[in-house]
């Protein structure tokens, strides 16, 4: 060949071969080596290309732009002109803390691409000059021949052009049954992944040999438009994500607003500009909670660690949260609802209809046992091999005690009749008996006569006819794969397939399932009970898929199916309108963009979803779920490193777990936030009696000591509050809306109205008991030891308010009663922390002076000693008039069904 191309070809791989070699300006003897490195240049290497994405340099820097890093930043720079260095270096060490956490959470490696990769081999085996040679897989271009047998990897997409293939499709339509492909097959309209003139790359070869033309090459290629797919766009905030962002430009804007606002209040006062400056820090400092990123990642740190012994492992810490904001469920049928194991189940014989273990089945199942090429574990292999229908007949065989070995099958067997996709079944010789297996509709016609199980033969009469069809009707009504299997007696090797496929005598009918999970129907209610829909999406045949979404709970009465072609025909609008009417769906022969279209319409309607997946054609819609979920098990790679969470047992049920932990991190979030945020007002109400005063009382609470108490002692019981039990009824109430916050006007009602104001009452009259026993009064000086020991009153004070809040903030809604005062005693060792830490603090000599501290007596102990109690009765009171004013059902009933509601 001469001719040079100067830009790729637009192929239709789907034209006969002489058309196609024209096309791609090829012959059946392939290219020349000179023509095949000029395309190679044309083309580019047929590889995955990799968009680029953040350097983690750049995603750390990103750390230290955020709001609350820029706040503490001008405390730092105002206390370091403000003649205060030591607290500068202070604030600017929390600074890194709060960033190297916000670091870790947010850091995910995405390999997506580089696990599809893993599915193109490294060489192949292609014609060059006539000659076939071993070539780098990379190196091959479109016009190039490529030769095919069993156990290879396919390594671009092609089109046959001699032989027959099985062809392993499951990384790309996520069936588990190899389909048939075919060099003469006839051209039929359809998706591409159904042509059976057409193998694909990332595949694999299972049985027969051929040769092939390839098409498309790298990114061209089907794996390579499910690659493009994956890096589409960028991965969209968590819920929680967005909520803390926005939360922490509120408190930043408080923040600034307050100190701009009281900063020209302390100089009219008569404060000096060094005293205003600090009263500034002190107000930035108060309102910036320090403790509020690394505590959130700690806890949801925590939940990943409760997920993982569960069997979900979560790669993304925030996923936890948005698990528990899930609304909708799309999951696959085989191995996620179902065991992904072929099980027989019933077998039919003439006369007879019996279940798989009956005795009466043995020469049924030997004779469907030997037309087999699988293997089952420890057969010769160390994990099963071959298609799981031949597996589970090879089971069937060893459970009525004529287990048939692969070595021997093999070793016997005299001709082999493949699987052919067209005529839906295979044949054996084994011995002088040729055994075949199939689809009822393609083995009926050979046969002219039944063998019953006692040997004796007999016609088909109409009687058996009508047994036989009643029998398929039935199997078929309940989901059940039928295959009939039949044999006869040769006196010699027939010549040829159609030779020994004739005058069949049939032996009887074996139906099987992969039948749905054990808790999975459980798992599908009580996700049905939180007002969670579940959509089932798979390449499997809608009937089939539909009856394991019956079995399961899935769809109930107004249980829909809708095909690959349907989705793809319906317009976006068309698509929006069917997702938002009430019930649920069964996707069937879905594509990995139907996949993907139907996350995005489910997302832009508002909805909260959780996709599942194993394959390579899911990568893309994992991805761009607010929660992709692969299978540990049965997933490939590409699926694994695309999703957010990873189920190590591949079991639906796991889901639904996950579901109650993420609303219980939820809650939980909201708990220490409270707990958090309450603090705020005590420690700034100190600053502004300071700075309304005129300096004429003296400054309540030093900087540093706020930062003992958002880093010190409010931490520990802070964690705990995140690794506390479920109230009552979490699953019993509906998702809550997606533009729900963390931070709601509730929460800051509560933390700042009703916790904060009487922590502050508490406290401010704790200070002014201590500056009253010293004599102090208005306008009156007061000693260096007495100053000391009035705002170790209010470092104190506000510590024991710390833990009549944490009691506090335990529960929503119930009494602390109905959870039990010691059932969190991690709570109960953080309290012990925090005690001991201010004891530290306050009665350690060499850190008196750094935080203005002294030892304060019994009398000033025992004044403290109610605090916790008070601020703990009244926030019981709030919670008790909630209960009382709360509409009855509200609280702990079953919301309807997610059928009914929607």
């Amino acid at each position: 060949m001469t001719e040079t191309l100067a830009e790729p070809v637009a192929v239709d791989g789907r034209r006969p071969p002489p058309q196609l070699f024209r096309d791609l300006r090829t012959s059946a003897d392939g290219l020349g080596a000179r023509e095949a490195a000029r395309r190679l240049t044309v083309y580019g290497p047929n590889e995955l290309s990799r968009r680029r994405g953040r350097s983690w340099p750049a995603e750390l820097l990103a750390q230290f732009t955020q709001p609350l890093a820029v706040l503490l930043m001008v405390a730092a720079v105002l206390a370091w002109f403000g003649g205060t260095p030591a607290l500068a270096l202070a604030v600017v060490a929390v600074i890194p803390l709060n960033a190297g956490f916000a670091f870790v959470q947010e850091r995910q490696a995405e390999r997506a691409v580089e696990a599809l990769a893993a599915y193109l081999p490294a060489t192949a085996r292609a014609l060059r000059d006539g000659l076939l040679a071993e070539v780098p897989a990379r190196e091959l271009v479109p016009g190039d021949v490529i030769e095919i047998a069993e156990g290879d990897r396919i390594c671009a997409d092609s089109r046959l052009i001699e032989g027959d293939l099985s062809v392993d499709l499951s990384a790309l339509n996520g069936e588990s049954v190899p389909a048939g492909r075919a060099a003469d097959a006839e051209v039929v309209p359809g998706p591409l992944l159904e042509a059976r003139e057409l193998i694909f790359s990332g595949t694999a070869c299972v049985a027969g040999q051929g040769r092939a033309v390839i098409i498309h090459t790298g990114m061209h290629s089907e794996i390579g438009r499910i690659a493009a797919l994956s890096q589409r766009g960028r991965t969209d905030p968590s819920p929680l994500e967005r909520q803390v962002r926005r939360a922490t430009w509120i408190i930043a804007i408080a923040a600034v607003a307050a100190g701009a606002a009281f900063l020209p209040i302390g100089v009219v006062a008569g404060l000096g500009w060094a005293a205003a400056i600090s009263f500034a820090i002190g107000l930035i400092v108060a309102n910036v909670p320090e403790g509020l990123l690394p505590t959130i990642t700690l806890a949801l740190a925590a939940g990943v660690r409760e997920l993982a012994r569960d069997g979900a492992v979560v790669k993304r810490l925030s996923a936890v949260e948005t698990l528990g904001a899930t609304t909708v469920v799309c999951t696959d049928k085989t191995g996620t609802l179902t065991e992904n194991r072929m099980r027989v189940t019933r077998l039919w014989l003439p006369g007879a209809e019996i279940e798989a273990g009956d005795p009466r089945g043995r020469r049924l199942a030997v004779a469907a046992a030997r037309c087999t090429t699988a293997r089952e574990s420890g057969d010769g292999t160390a994990g099963g091999t071959g298609d799981p229908t031949e597996r589970a007949l090879l089971r069937l065989a060893a459970d009525l005690g004529a287990p048939v070995h692969a070595a021997d099958r093999d070793r016997e067997r005299g001709a082999l009749y493949a699987f052919d996709a067209r005529l839906k079944r295979m044949s054996t010789l084994d011995g002088d008996l040729v055994h075949t297996k199939g689809a009822v509709e393609s083995v009926l016609p050979l046969c002219i006569g039944v063998l019953a199980a006692d040997g004796t033969t007999g016609a088909l009469s109409d009687a058996a006819r009508a047994s036989l069809s009643a029998a398929v009707d039935r199997y078929a009504a309940t989901g059940l794969r039928v295959l009939a299997v039949a044999t006869r007696q040769v006196p010699a090797p027939p010549a040829d397939r159609t030779a020994a496929e004739r005058d069949l005598l049939l032996l009887g009918l074996i139906a099987m399932v992969d039948p749905p999970r054990t808790g999975v129907a459980e798992a599908v209610a009580a996700a049905h009970h939180a007002g969670i829909r579940v959509h089932v999406i798979t390449g499997d045949y809608g009937p089939t898929a539909a009856e394991i979404a019956r079995q399961v709970g899935i769809g109930g009465d107004g249980r829909r199916i809708v095909t690959g072609d349907q989705l793809d025909r319906m317009t976006e609008a068309e698509l929006d309108e069917l997702l938002a009417v009430p019930g649920e769906i069964v996707f069937a022969r879905s594509s990995p963009e139907g996949k993907l279209r139907i996350c995005e319409a489910l997302r832009a309607g508002g909805q909260i979803v959780a996709m599942t997946g194993d394959g390579v054609n899911d990568a893309p819609a994992l991805r761009h779920a607010d929660i992709g979920v692969a299978m540990g098990r049965s997933g490939t790679d590409v699926a694994r490193e695309a999703a957010t969470m990873v189920l190590t047992d591949d079991n639906f049920a796991t889901i639904v777990r996950a579901v109650d932990a993420g609303r219980r991190v939820f809650d939980n979030v909201r708990k220490f936030v409270l707990y958090i945020f309450a603090h705020a007002v005590p420690e700034i109400v100190p600053f502004l009696i300071f700075a309304m005063s005129g300096g004429a009382v003296p400054l309540p609470l030093t900087v540093l000591q706020i930062l003992a108490i958002d880093l010190g002692t409010e931490t520990l019981p802070a964690l705990a509050l995140g690794r506390e039990p479920a109230e009552p009824g979490l699953m019993d109430r509906p998702p809550r809306p997606p533009g729900q916050g963390v931070i709601d006007r509730r929460l800051l009602l509560r933390a700042w109205g009703l916790l904060g104001v009487v922590s502050a009452v508490l406290v401010t009259a704790g200070y002014f008991w201590a500056l009253w026993r010293a004599g102090w009064h208005p306008g009156a000086g007061l000693s260096g030891g007495d100053y000391r020991r009035a705002t170790t009153m209010t470092f104190a004070g506000i510590v024991a308010c710390q833990i009549g809040t944490a009691f506090a903030a335990r529960t929503d809604h119930a009494s602390l009663r109905s959870i039990g005062l010691f059932s969190n005693r991690l709570l109960l060792a953080g309290i012990a922390f925090e005690l001991v830490f201010a004891a530290v603090l306050i009665y350690l000599p060499p850190l008196q002076p750094i935080f203005s501290t002294a030892a304060l007596g019994p009398a000033e102990l025992a004044f403290l000693l109610p605090f916790p109690l008070i601020v703990w009765a009244a926030d019981e009171v709030y919670r008790w008039r909630g209960r009382r004013t709360r509409p009855r059902g509200t609280l702990g009933s079953a919301p309807k069904s997610s059928t009914a509601r929607g």
